[in-house]
């Protein structure tokens, strides 16, 4: 019994020693400076901000036409290749018009026959040959014969389809050889430079939107190149379905590099230049108390040594452009703030900056592949 008693003193002082050791070890563990954390930051800075408006649009053609056939025909000679570039009243289709041609020329004959009538009873009337009646008849007659050979020379011309402006032409699947009916499509007319950007705003940003103003335009066709327009036109009503006002842009395009039907993104010059403290939308903390970033700063601790400490600082953000939110308040020019690695920190925290890797700062970001 002696025996047993003592092997479990000695096993709970074991246990017992075990224990203690643990948890100094835990007590010297927390006692020991963490290192400091590492996170990137920039300095808070006044940029000039040019307030906007944005807006996603559809690119228009300032003429844009299917040219057609007015009249049925089998299709002679095509005068043009796909993606030309033609003027105004450039011949595109010549249809067979042989059989109309001889019925024209029936016609005028029939309408000069008329015509010397006219004069042969002319001079008779002059003579008191025949009656005023006669001679009237005979001038009836001449106007109608003279008007079936203008109706006539009508539909030849109408056998010549033309461009009805200039511009580029699409690409047709007209053939030599080829019938057409009335109403046949031959081929698509665009006059591309300048051309317009459709885009809707919502009502109570109309009143930042007038004629004149500056537009910039950006395809996803062309990272990185803008083009550049003004406003031409503000819709005369709002959409009560989305309660939006179309807004019509002319956009200069010299290259014809913008199509009719592309997608582009208006961004609409409104009110003069501001200047805001900018930092990048990643260096804000949102939650239900309000916006807050961690402001860093040279601080000594306990033993006299400097440290880079941070310290959480509520703003008020205003406007935000592409990547970056202005500051209203709550931060000076000049602070570094935390712009990557928040997450991580508290009040009092130290922290080592390494802006090797810094997030996104771009005030017109485009959208990138990876």
């Amino acid at each position: 019994m002696i025996i047993m008693i003592v092997g479990v003193i000695l096993l709970v002082a074991c246990i017992g020693f075990v224990v203690f050791r643990n948890i100094m070890g835990q007590i010297a563990q927390g006692s020991a400076p963490q290192p400091p954390l590492v996170v990137t930051a920039m300095k808070a800075a006044t940029q000039e901000w040019q307030p906007q408006l944005n807006a996603v649009g559809s690119l228009r053609a300032l003429r844009g036409v299917d040219v057609t056939t007015e009249i049925a025909g089998l299709v002679r000679k095509v005068r043009f290749k796909s993606g030309d570039e033609v003027k105004a009243g450039a011949v595109l289709i010549q249809l067979n018009a042989d059989s109309d041609l001889a019925t024209l020329a029936s016609l005028k004959a029939a309408a000069d026959l008329a015509q010397v009538t006219l004069k042969r009873d002319q001079a008779q009337l002059d003579a008191e040959a025949i009656s005023q009646a006669q001679v009237d008849g005979d001038q009836a007659d001449l106007q109608s014969k003279r008007a079936q050979a203008a109706s006539q020379q009508a539909t030849i011309d109408k056998k010549t389809i033309r461009a009805p402006f200039s511009g580029r032409l699409g690409i047709t699947l007209v053939n030599p050889g080829q019938y057409l009916n009335p109403g046949d499509k031959v081929v698509t007319l665009q006059t591309i430079d300048p051309i317009f950007i459709d885009f809707n705003v919502p009502q109570q940003q109309v009143s930042a939107v007038s004629l004149g103003q500056s537009v910039t335009v950006l395809s996803d066709a062309y990272l990185g190149q803008t083009f550049p327009g003004k406003v031409t036109a503000i819709d005369a009503k709002v959409d009560t379905s989305t309660r939006n006002v179309q807004i019509e842009a002319t956009v200069a395009n010299p290259q014809k590099l913008l199509l009719p039907g592309m997608f582009g993104r208006a961004a609409v010059d409104s009110g003069e230049k501001k200047s805001y403290l900018t930092l990048p939308q990643t260096a804000i903390t949102y939650n239900p108390y309000g916006a807050t970033v961690f402001v860093a700063a040279d601080k000594k601790d306990a033993k006299g040594n400097t440290q880079l400490q941070v310290q959480q600082v509520f703003i008020t953000p205003g406007p935000t452009r592409g990547d970056q939110v202005a500051i209203l308040k709550g931060l000076s020019e000049g602070a570094m703030v935390v712009t990557s690695g928040q997450l991580k920190l508290k009040n009092g925290s130290s922290v080592r900056i390494d802006n090797n890797v810094q997030p996104l700062n771009d005030q017109n970001p485009t959208p990138q592949e990876r």
